[in-house]
């Protein structure tokens, strides 16, 4: 656990008693503040208060008398679409708002560091798509290279239930536009800005303002060193904006297909490999083509965006790619569930937009595609052009008529994930892939991503299983 540094005695109101609202709580008890907590669910009131915490509703008159600050969990509106009413009091009384990254910020670096011979570091991935696999591949990299490293934020653990710190060692942080939007410190040593497609546009007004809460990781805190993709114009206006000029090489553009030069750093893939450039120089190749682990140009864009921040590190080029080559990949991002009959099953569920959708079809060929879901704003229109390896679509959701309606491809609406596996199952040849990349939330049918995943694997492996 990190505890809360700064805030010893005084009075802090969380809100929201998810996991992130329960690991801020310890953490500000640790740090000797006094947490007092608040959700409007009475089971999550009824944990907190199990632990020992105290609950008052925060949207009482006076609630915020003698508070500091409040916390807020992620999936709490603090402006738009429209401010939760606790949060609304806070800034009336005057209260500043604030998460737990940015309590881990404030408190991540502790005297104990004087007697370190390297000083700790964070690595923080933001992006639309494929942070989570960057963010895992880095973790993985730094883990190939015998250097202690902790993956935490958006993945895997919370922030602040990391473990504090040891001598040298890397933090890597996944963090949303819900984390950075909000988070009041962010000083991480390495920011990594992966890409931005339309997603969340409800919550932050516009893609201004989700390209707003993206940059604050890079504006607020001023990083050592930016890795930033610069595939979209909001990347490369990014890059910038950060750097002093063509040589400046705090900052280290990326890019899937475009082969960048002059006399900055430069990573990129072009034809399937992977080239590192310093002042118009190459200095080091990886051929990302037979990498089982990172399939498709939306994984090479992944791989140099991983391998530009470790390289920022010092890691050597022959240690990141034996990196690549060990990566399993994560569960639900282009996942092989199985290979039967010439026939192979994949499993994107985090596909839940349009674009990180795309992006999973252009990874593969002969595709049997399973799509549909809850949909997000802004249709399915980007998908034109993007269908052109789609031999028929399978469409799952409650709106599962409407959203065939809108695809450029032959569909058949199935409804349920049982039926679609069955019918896509039924349809396959040797060669084919079965793909799950849905463009779509899954809120309709599933409480997560990652359970629709589990259910197309276990309807799969169950029909593998009885022939």
């Amino acid at each position: 656990m990190i505890p809360v540094r700064g805030l010893a005695g005084k009075t802090v109101a969380v809100l929201g008693l998810g996991r992130t609202g329960l690991s801020a709580a310890r953490a500000l008890e640790a740090g000797e503040a006094v947490p007092l907590c608040w959700d409007d669910n009475p089971d999550a009131r009824a944990t907190a208060e199990a632990e020992g915490f105290v609950c008052k509703d925060l949207k009482k008159q006076g609630a915020f008398e003698n508070v500091a600050r409040l916390i807020v969990s992620p999936g709490i509106p603090h402006l738009y679409p429209v401010p939760n009413p606790v949060v609304v009091a806070a800034l009336e009384a005057g209260v500043p708002v604030d998460n737990d990254i940015g309590l881990f910020f404030q408190s991540f670096a502790t005297p104990d560091w004087n007697n370190f011979d390297t000083a700790p570091r964070v690595i923080a991935v933001t992006g639309s798509n494929g942070k989570s696999t960057t963010s895992a591949l880095i973790h993985h990299i730094m883990e190939t290279a015998n250097r202690p490293c902790q993956l935490a934020g958006n993945i895997g653990r919370g922030v602040l239930d990391i473990d504090p710190p040891h001598d040298g060692e890397v933090i890597v942080l996944e963090l949303s536009s819900y984390q950075t939007d909000l988070a009041r410190s962010l000083t991480p040593d390495v920011a990594v800005f992966t890409n931005l497609s339309p997603d969340h546009l409800d919550r932050h007004a516009g893609m201004g303002g989700y390209f707003a809460a993206k940059r604050r990781l890079f504006a607020e805190g001023g990083p050592d060193r930016a890795v930033i993709g610069v595939d979209e114009p909001e990347g490369r206006y990014l890059a910038g904006q950060l750097s002093e000029g063509p040589a400046d090489d705090r900052v280290i553009r990326v890019s899937a297909g475009t082969k960048l030069g002059g006399p900055g750093w430069n990573v990129f893939v072009k034809k399937g490999f992977l080239s590192e450039v310093r002042k118009g120089r190459q200095v080091a190749s990886i051929d990302l083509r037979e990498i089982a682990g990172l399939p498709g140009a939306h994984n090479h864009q992944n791989a140099c965006a991983a391998y530009a921040a470790v390289r920022s590190l010092g890691i050597a080029p022959k240690v990141i790619e034996a990196g690549f080559r060990s990566f399993a990949g994560l569960p639900h991002r282009s996942q092989t569930i199985a290979e039967a009959g010439g026939v192979r099953f994949v499993n994107d569920s985090k596909a839940t937009n349009v674009d990180s959708a795309a992006k999973a079809l252009a990874a593969f060929q002969n595709i049997r595609w399973i799509c549909g879901g809850l949909e997000k704003d802004g249709g399915l229109a980007a998908l034109a052009g993007a269908t052109q390896s789609v031999r028929k679509a399978y469409v799952i959701g409650r709106e599962a008529a409407h959203f065939a309606m809108q695809l450029d491809v032959d569909a058949q609406v199935c409804g349920t994930m049982e039926a679609a596996v069955a019918a896509a199952m039924e349809d396959a040849a040797p060669g084919d892939v079965v793909l799950l990349a849905p463009a779509a939330a899954s809120f309709d049918q599933y409480d997560s991503f990652e359970r629709r995943g589990e259910d197309f694997a276990d309807e799969v492996l169950r029909r593998l299983s009885t022939g």
